[in-house]
């Protein structure tokens, strides 16, 4: 638990917080030891009260001026478990602020408030012992402890150790390369004598080239890691570190795997990544179709979702660059031929595939791709498989592709062959074309429309399976009446009394407290929030939480109760942040009911 430091904003592992000092930090910030000759880039507030080796020392006296690290036994990378478990330090509960050096091996719910990783530099340039490193360390300690890598911060690598979960970093490896000549950007270390002109604005650069030494580059550098990390601060906020990163890590082959291995920590990255967001998913590689987002939506399309719509044939539609898809041209043109008399599904890359009732919910209407005309391989194993796997559970009785051939079509004949389905292909040219959507209207005739109140009515059932999990649909929407016009619409019970209603921005279901008395009543898991007897207006901080569902993600919609209160509310943390955390906004109350 820790008393001077506080998260105030997420984005997945990385996060925006607060050294609450007598002077307030904000990281993820640049940190020093000793004083430094870049005022304004380096905030001194370590102060490294020394080590156990020589001697057993007396316990610091620290004050909240700056943050004490206490004396402690480093070891370097690659230390064997045992010594490490041997040499453990036991760390002193003190009132002031206060760093515990750990590794790997022996992190742990230590009292203070920021973790030091000792033998940090170790770990630099191997991908999947950093991503061990990290992942262990930040699993092991508090979720509102701050996690400081010393000696390895540099221009080029601070956004993916901060992607990581990195809050604190420092100048030292920046330094010693200037004092070696070596001149940091974001993109390369070059060698000073290989610089004809000073590629920067910053102040150790305003000179000419010619007076330009190699204290200037050491101040230089310095300020290019201020800079990298002010940017990647506003990243933070705007919610799209990933895209960033997606593209800063290609600048060094070990930044790239560590994003790649990250990925593959699925468990890591999906607990901290947002259920929904309002910024945009920008999808200029490859690397876009691992990301947690993607993953989490193809899997809950295919395991939670259900077509409610499959007793009538199924249109398989292109994407389009407007979103949501419904209002984009192409679409409205499909829509005029197919005349609600279908189930339409988009295919797209990098999403997979979106039945129309979740063309809202993040990050279907949240994402823009590369447009090349030309699928690539990865790409096309990708949607088969989702396409296979979402198929597999529902009961269409025809299948319509009105693709073009662009990927489109060899993505249905992969799936038809492996289910050994017959697809129907519509598209003689371009989808748009007047033959092409003569071809899709006749090949619906005979099928009835859907009427409006059903289309509503499975909308609301579809959104909630994916929400809150299979099933959950028909437990708590099973009788409902709807209000308003999609996308604004709103779930009533059979008393006129407003259950839910869809949040147009994010495609998701915000309950009333009506609603989330349903949600508890039900057989569908509910995700829940216990606090202490108090009524909370507006949020709930984490120090007056009791317990919390460990499958709680940030944005999830959660119950909150206990003994004075019943409500609904959204999530502002994940489910073990909350049970860990003694700072912070967990949930933002929407309805409170006093007990």
């Amino acid at each position: 638990m820790t008393d001077y430091f506080e998260v105030h904003e997420r984005d997945g592992a990385a996060r925006i917080g607060e050294l609450r000092l007598a002077e307030s930090v904000p990281t993820p910030a640049l940190v020093d030891d000793v004083d430094t000759d870049t005022p304004g880039a380096v905030h001194t507030v370590l102060d490294d009260a020394g080590g156990r080796w020589p001697a057993e020392p007396d316990t610091p006296e620290g004050d909240d001026s700056a943050v004490t690290i206490l004396p402690h036994r480093g070891l370097p990378a690659g230390t064997p478990d045992e010594v490490a478990e041997a040499f453990a330090d036991d760390y002193p509960d003190v009132d002031f602020p206060s760093g515990a050096v750990v590794s790997p091996k022996t992190a742990g719910d230590h009292p203070a408030d920021l973790s030091v990783v000792s033998g940090a530099t170790g770990y630099v340039g191997h991908g999947s012992a950093f991503v061990d490193a990290v992942t262990t360390v930040k699993e092991a300690v508090p979720a509102d402890t701050a996690l400081y890598l010393p000696g390895v911060a540099t221009p080029r690598n601070v956004a993916t150790l901060v992607y990581a979960g990195v809050d604190l970093v420092d100048p030292h490896r920046a330094v010693i390369r200037g004092t070696e000549g070596r001149y940091l950007t974001t993109d390369e270390a070059y060698f000073l004598e290989d610089l004809d002109e000073l590629p920067c604005a910053c102040p150790a650069c305003q000179q000419p080239r010619s007076s330009f030494d190699r204290s200037d580059c050491a101040e230089h550098n310095v300020h290019a890691l201020a800079a990298e990390l002010s940017r990647v601060r506003r990243r933070i906020r705007d919610g799209r570190l990933r895209d960033y990163v997606e593209g800063q890590a290609r600048q060094d082959n070990w930044l790239t795997a560590t994003v790649r291995l990250l990925d593959q920590r699925y468990g890591y990255v999906e607990q901290r990544a947002p259920l929904i967001r309002r910024a945009e998913l920008t999808a200029t590689t490859e690397d876009a179709i691992r990301r947690v987002e993607i993953q989490r939506f193809a899997q809950r399309v295919t395991e939670r979702y259900t077509p409610r719509f499959d007793d009538r044939p199924l249109v398989l539609v292109p994407c389009s660059a407007r979103k949501p898809y419904s209002d984009s041209q192409s679409h409205k043109q499909y829509h005029d031929a197919i005349q609600w008399r279908a189930h339409v599904v988009s295919m797209t890359s990098p999403i997979g595939v979106v039945p129309q009732e979740l063309e809202l919910t993040y990050p279907a209407q949240h994402y823009d791709s590369v447009v090349t005309g030309n699928w690539s391989a990865n790409e096309i194993e990708f949607v088969s498989r989702v396409l296979k796997r979402y198929l597999e559970g529902a009961d269409y009785p025809e299948i319509i592709a009105h693709v073009p051939g662009e990927g489109y079509r060899d993505i249905c004949e992969r799936v038809a062959d492996s289910l050994g389905r017959e697809f129907t292909y519509t598209v003689r040219d371009h989808p748009t074309t007047a033959d092409s959507l003569g071809n899709l209207a006749a090949e619906l005739e005979g099928w009835d429309t859907y009427q409006k109140s059903a289309r509503e009515h499975r909308t609301i059932k579809a959104i909630a399976d994916y929400q809150f999990g299979a099933g959950a649909g028909d437990e708590l929407f099973p009788d409902i009446g709807t209000q308003g016009r999609y996308p604004q619409l709103r779930a009533d019970d059979a008393d006129g009394e407003q259950l839910a209603a869809l949040a147009q921005q994010y495609g998701v279901l915000s309950l009333t407290t009506a609603g989330a008395r349903r949600w508890v009543d039900s057989d569908v898991p509910t995700k829940t929030v216990e606090i202490e007897p108090f009524v909370p207006h507006g949020s709930v901080l984490a120090p007056g939480i009791v317990d919390a569902s460990d499958d709680i993600r940030v944005g999830d919609e959660v119950v909150v109760q206990g003994d004075a209160a019943f409500g609904v509310g959204r999530a502002q943390m994940h489910g073990a942040e909350m049970q860990s955390s003694s700072r912070g906004i967990a949930v933002q109350m929407r309805h409170t009911e006093e007990l």
